[in-house]
């Protein structure tokens, strides 16, 4: 904010943030839709369902991961370190895919 005076009165000037201003543009072009409380179950649904698969196969991977060192087979733990990666890229992409269908049905019932 800045005050300003011009001998006569003062007043003052607000200034926006860069992030207003850029809120205030990307709602002009897509503006915000509320969700309904419907909505934030399904989406907060979504999210521990898959906060449990992400868990579940991290599990799996890095306990196979380590009994491959420990057995000393070193070539079979790059492929598996990739696994891992590309299966919790997948489980968080598949996620947000299906957020996205809830949050765009804009409060219509399922």
């Amino acid at each position: 904010m800045l005050f300003a005076t011009d001998g006569i009165s003062r007043f003052l000037v607000t200034m926006k943030s860069a992030y207003d201003l850029a809120m205030e543009r990307l709602q002009k072009g897509a503006p915000v839709v509320p969700l309904t409380d419907e909505q934030r179950a399904e989406i907060a649904e979504i999210d521990s369902s898959y906060r449990a698969k992400i868990a579940e196969k991290e599990l799996l991977l890095k306990d196979q991961i380590r009994k491959e060192i420990q057995a000393g087979n070193l070539k079979e733990v790059e492929p598996l370190q990739q696994q891992l990666a590309t299966e919790l890229r997948r489980l968080q992409e598949e996620a947000e895919s299906r957020k996205e269908k809830v949050r765009n049905r804009s409060g219509q019932p399922s």
